[in-house]
């Protein structure tokens, strides 16, 4: 059954001084028990034992001031696990030229930017959102967290019209499209050419839901994510493995579409 080769597109890690502090942090946002400390050294060993062979490392920053320090160290942890990780650094709406943090990120080995309009308080519809948008389209791709039912910032029916403006802007939009908006996502991304994760997801999903919308998006726009230090990996692979999809299906989930988005 794990003769697959497995790749996470979506992970998040801290210093070790900060993580149990962030992980803590999070969990609150989210009402989740979360007992994983956030660390490097914890993903890597975590993920190896569940199978996993490389892992996307995403970044945030709540503001503009701290957007490079918090790319700066995604950088040096990538830098230092270059065998096992690839990296996603932030932006932010109030930063004054996000041209040229994209330029140096991906100068130093970054794939792509990863936004989290809810933490980072800002709305993907927002006219100041676009300078971002801009500066990756047709440079890399993005990451958004989309979807919370007590938020509207990254909600699923504001991708169409970035899709629509952007239209050469390669787009992940994660946990199924739309984190427990998974209908109002289903309806607004399944027409677009997004892909879409399997992050913070399988906890809510019925088996036959799942199945539903991985036929819905298809085999080809979807990609594996744990959504670390939120679920442990071993879980989320069962949960998948268990779904009875084709041998062809399971391969591009879980390493396929992973390989093709980043090259």
């Amino acid at each position: 059954m794990d003769s697959y080769s497995i790749m996470d597109c979506h992970t998040h890690i801290y210093p070790e001084k900060i993580a149990a502090k962030a992980v803590k942090s999070i969990g609150d946002f989210y009402g989740i028990e979360m007992d994983r400390d956030g660390t490097v050294d914890t993903l890597i060993r975590s993920s190896r034992e569940a199978g996993i062979s490389r892992c996307l490392a995403l970044a945030v920053s709540v503001d503009a001031a701290h957007v490079q320090h918090i790319n700066d160290f995604l950088i040096a942890s990538v830098h230092a696990h270059a065998d096992f990780l690839d990296g996603f650094a932030t932006l932010h709406p109030d930063m004054e030229d996000p041209g040229g943090e994209v330029e140096r990120v991906l100068k130093a080995g970054m794939k792509g930017i990863k936004l989290h309009p809810d933490m980072q308080h800002f709305s993907l519809g927002e006219k100041r959102a676009e300078k971002l948008f801009a500066a990756c389209q047709g440079v890399c791709p993005m990451l958004f967290h989309t979807g919370d039912w007590r938020y509207r910032n990254s909600n699923p029916s504001l991708i169409p019209p970035i899709l629509k403006k952007f239209p050469r802007l390669q787009l992940v939009c994660a946990h199924f499209g739309g984190y427990s908006e998974w209908d109002e996502a289903a309806r607004c991304l399944a027409d677009t050419n997004v892909y879409v994760d399997t992050s913070s997801s399988f906890f809510s999903l019925s088996p036959d839901r799942a199945r539903e919308l991985i036929a819905l998006y298809g085999e080809d726009r979807i990609l594996f994510g744990t959504d670390f230090p939120m679920w442990t990996p071993r879980p989320e692979i069962d949960f998948l493995l268990s779904l009875g999809l084709g041998d062809g299906t399971l391969r591009k989930i879980f390493s396929g579409n992973y390989q093709k988005l980043l090259g």
